[in-house]
């Protein structure tokens, strides 16, 4: 099965002009711009190329200096007519090319590429100098990726080569070349790394192999595996993944990425290089390289696009080797302004009451994941002022603020919340942070900072807003001493948002209706993401937090005794006007920020 393309004369190139006629004719440009189109496009290419090869000098001999007419024009910045202010970047000018020209349009996605298929067919040279990438290899039918749908001098090259059968997708420039970028250089820093080791077997810590004699180490300090875990943090930021998951198996290690709170494997990598990228991790977060028995926690701080961001390293051993998980900080999205987490105004204007207080505690609650640190992190810089002594307790600590005194709890040598939040009174503060109260001592100790006058935040892991007094009665607090310190408490979660690139309407049907215990007689439109190139299929860009406050009132007080029925609670705080986490989550999908399937799934 060949390509329809192949018959085209292979000296014929995509030109300005071409791409600015596809544009006229698909209504993306007027008539007065294809004119500006093309009397300025030349003069575009020609200034990006000479930045290319400048930028190519400093970096390295085989960066790309070829300026396709799309990237040109996509620099020139100009907005798509009727389309709202939106830009005609190179991505539309691409699907624009593709549709006149009977070529597949494909948006590369880099957690949907297998890395064996891009690197296993071209060199990397080849794919580089030619702008050329294998993407599927479906029933020993290879489809190549390419930037310029004239252009078949090396396709033809390849296809006789290697004896390929081909099928051609059209790509953006910039998508083909970070592929080639990021793929071939994780793939060659393993496959190095990999032939440096002789052949042996290694199954972990639980079934530990004899070593055959001879067999050689490959150290942390290697300059393939130094580059290879490079690759993988790069490609992890520009995914706006949350966390880095390395996953030792029996044959082999696998990477996965969570993005939008989902895990995506992205990479296998062969079992005998797990261990030096393993080591190469915990020498860079400051570990114990030698010490492989027991979990260990480390931090790493670097740059990604002139950004600081922070990683909070954690080890664990497991039956095959030790995983490793990577949590990603990125500073503007852990301190927002609280305004833009998510809150609803009544629940804003409550919040803002209960950290505006001089002493007494304000809880926040809910899962890991949830976006606590984020709510914490953001409120306590808010409060942070050159007038206030702010001291945080946290097991680690998420990120290194400078504005506060942090402190991190070590168990193993005696520093606890309980004993440190002792010294931390004589510490003269005037705004405590807990990372969590986990036991009556810390409660106790916590309750006795806010009687002394202290503002304290802190968290709890309960589901629910009037769940968390409960808690605090289960670990022995009397009621009376809650009922004297408890400001508010917060539950929230987070739920995934509507890719707005590809948001559709639907309506509920009755049986929806029904389990969300809306009005029967309404008809309840609401969105879904259909899935488009922008999130990778899945329908959701982002996420959004939904709140649950609850106020400590009198009505409350009433409902609190030593041995509260959580029903009462509930029934108090619903009086009082609080909005559950449901009702929140009902409220996103109506206005269409999220869907029906994440309000079950949240709530």
């Amino acid at each position: 099965m060949t390509t329809k393309q192949t018959d085209r004369p292979s000296k014929k190139r995509l030109t300005i002009e071409t791409t600015a006629a596809f544009l006229l004719k698909k209504g993306l440009i007027t008539r007065e711009r294809f004119s500006d189109i093309t009397a300025r496009g030349e003069q575009q290419m020609i200034r990006l190329q000479l930045l290319n090869e400048a930028g190519g000098a400093k970096r390295s001999s085989q960066a790309v200096s070829v300026v396709t007419p799309a990237e040109a024009i996509a620099a020139l910045e100009l907005e798509i007519p009727g389309a709202n202010g939106k830009l005609l970047n190179e991505d539309a000018i691409t699907e624009a090319i593709a549709a006149e020209t009977g070529i597949p349009y494909m948006k590369l996605d880099p957690i949907k590429l297998e890395l064996d298929v891009v690197t296993g067919h071209v060199p990397r040279p080849f794919a580089l100098r030619h702008m050329i990438v294998p993407v599927e290899n479906t029933d020993g039918v290879v489809t190549l990726a390419v930037i310029d749908p004239y252009d078949m001098e090396a396709v033809e090259s390849l296809k006789h080569a290697k004896n390929l059968k081909t099928r051609l997708v059209l790509s953006s420039k910039s998508d083909v070349l970070k592929i080639v970028r990021e793929f071939f250089g994780f793939h060659s820093s393993i496959a190095a790394a990999q032939a440096e080791m002789q052949p042996g077997v290694d199954l972990g810590n639980l079934e530990q192999f004899v070593k055959l004699r001879g067999q050689g180490e490959i150290e942390a300090t290697d300059s393939h595996i130094v580059r290879a875990v490079s690759y993988l943090f790069q490609y992890a930021f520009d995914q706006r993944a949350s966390d880095i998951h390395i996953e030792p198996k029996r044959e082999k290690s696998i990477v996965r990425l969570r993005i939008d709170g989902i895990l995506h494997t992205v990479h296998s990598t062969p079992k005998a290089v797990h261990a030096p990228i393993t080591s190469r991790i915990k020498m860079l977060s400051r570990m114990d390289i030698t010490e492989k028995r027991r979990p260990q926690d480390g931090r790493i701080k670097t740059t990604h696009k002139d950004k600081e961001l922070e990683l909070r390293v954690s080890t664990l051993p497991t039956a095959f080797g030790e995983k490793i998980v990577i949590r990603i900080f990125d500073p503007d999205m852990l301190m927002q302004d609280i305004e833009k987490l998510g809150f609803y105004p009544r629940e804003y204007q409550l919040y803002d009451s209960f950290i505006r207080r001089p002493n007494g505690i304000i809880l926040v609650t809910g899962p890991t994941g949830s976006g606590k640190t984020t709510t914490l992190y953001s409120t306590l810089r808010v409060l942070s002022s050159s007038e206030v002594n702010i001291v945080t307790l946290e097991e680690p600590i998420e990120m290194v603020i400078e504005e506060f005194n942090q402190v991190s709890v070590q168990q193993a040598i005696g520093v606890t919340f309980a004993n440190m939040l002792r010294t931390i009174l004589r510490q003269d503060p005037d705004i405590i942070m807990v990372g969590e109260i986990r036991d009556k001592e810390t409660a106790d100790n916590a309750i006795q900072s806010a009687l002394t006058g202290h503002l304290v935040l802190s968290t709890l892991h309960t589901n629910d807003s009037p769940s968390s007094i409960t808690r605090l009665l289960d670990l022995g607090v009397p009621s009376f001493l809650i009922s004297s310190t408890l400001i508010g408490i917060i539950a929230q979660r987070l739920v995934r948002k509507i890719c707005v690139h590809c948001k559709r309407e639907r309506v509920l049907t009755e049986d929806e209706t029904g389990y969300l215990k809306l009005d029967n007689n309404t008809t309840h439109t609401i969105s879904y993401g259909e899935g488009c190139i922008e999130c990778r299929g899945t329908g959701y860009r982002g996420r959004t937090a939904i709140f649950e406050v609850m106020e400590f009132t009198e009505r409350v007080r009433r409902a609190l005794t030593d041995k509260a029925d959580l029903n009462a609670l509930y029934a108090a705080a619903a009086a009082d006007g609080m909005t559950t986490l449901r009702q929140a989550a009902i409220r996103k999908m109506l206005e269409g920020t999220t869907t029906y399937e994440e309000v079950i799934f949240m709530t």
